[in-house]
């Protein structure tokens, strides 16, 4: 029974993926085009707003790949070599997506200041519409995005990238319009600057999240306290200590744990209800210790937490 359970989970996390990786190809090359597009009239139109949007927007492409890439590698079979697979690789690639969207700041900011010694001449009009169909396209993927984004940290970081975006095209399109009606060519930088702020408020829960797991930090959404007070509510479960958690992808984790049993004949009954109740809360994988009585651990990294 728990084998046709796995294996039920395994062809729905397949078929979760396989449905994202067609949403994501789509939006690739969705907004790759909207790119070369707000590129190109920002370089034509001398406006750091748009040119400033569609590096954004480049980084954020590049951030879609790294998710196709991290949907591939979770498919690779475990090896004598890497005995969970190549997992673990999505909270790297995680990472690496927050980094590239602080470096995409820092250019932003640099190229802004840059802008307010040098103003230029901005065709408003021409930003305000470039911008619109920023809003248009970026929407449509925040929403193709909407529901898988609540599982995975790549695609929750890829979700909030894109309504960024959106709201990003926005203000673009806002200053635009003031652009046209007054002339003030020193608002472009201005919104540059706006748009940096908000890639560097959307990008700092990302780079948080994917530093603590790459630590094999407690997940998100994982209260340890609570985990090991369901645990300890199971039939025939006196105590559970030496209880760690941690992820094994974006997607998907893992527990160890000791637990005291005061029948030691109950222990499949036991173990099946506590994996029951852990998999309803997030923990698809776990490894339990059954003992009769509290055992002492002289070792200073097997201390119970607090």
């Amino acid at each position: 029974m728990e084998t046709l359970k796995n294996t039920d989970h395994h062809h729905e996390h397949v078929h979760q993926i396989n449905s994202l990786n067609n949403i994501f190809i789509f939006s690739i090359i969705l907004n790759l085009l909207f790119v070369i597009i707000e590129a190109t009239v920002g370089w034509m139109q001398d406006s750091l707003s748009l040119l400033s949007d569609a590096g954004h927007n480049l980084s954020d492409v590049f951030s879609l790949l790294l998710v196709l890439i991290t949907f591939r590698l979770a498919k690779v079979h475990r090896s004598k070599q890497f005995t969970y697979g190549l997992k673990k690789s999505s909270i790297l690639i995680s990472l690496l997506n927050a980094v590239i969207l602080l470096a995409a700041v820092g250019a932003i900011i640099i190229e802004s200041i840059h802008k307010f010694n040098e103003p230029t001449i901005v065709n408003g009009t021409v930003v305000s519409w470039t911008a619109g169909i920023g809003i248009i396209i970026n929407g449509a993927t925040v929403l193709m995005l909407m529901k898988g984004q609540k599982g995975d940290l790549n695609v929750r970081g890829a979700f909030l990238h894109m309504a960024a975006d959106t709201l990003v095209s926005i203000g673009v399109v806002i200053s635009g319009i003031i652009i046209t009606y007054t002339g003030w060519n020193i608002i472009d930088p201005i919104v540059s600057l706006l748009i940096a702020l908000v890639i560097l408020i959307s990008t700092w829960q990302l780079l948080s999240e994917s530093v603590k797991l790459s630590l094999d930090g407690t997940p998100q959404g994982i209260n340890l306290d609570e985990i090991k007070a369901i645990m300890k509510s199971c039939a025939h479960v006196v105590d559970v200590h030496h209880i760690h958690i941690w992820a094994m992808s974006t997607t998907e984790n893992a527990l160890t744990a000791h637990i005291v049993l005061d029948d030691i004949n109950q222990i499949e009954k036991a173990k099946d209800e506590i994996k029951k109740e852990l998999k309803e809360n997030g923990i698809v994988h776990s490894t339990l210790e059954m003992e009769t009585q509290m055992s002492t651990c002289s070792d200073i990294a097997c201390e119970e937490i607090n």
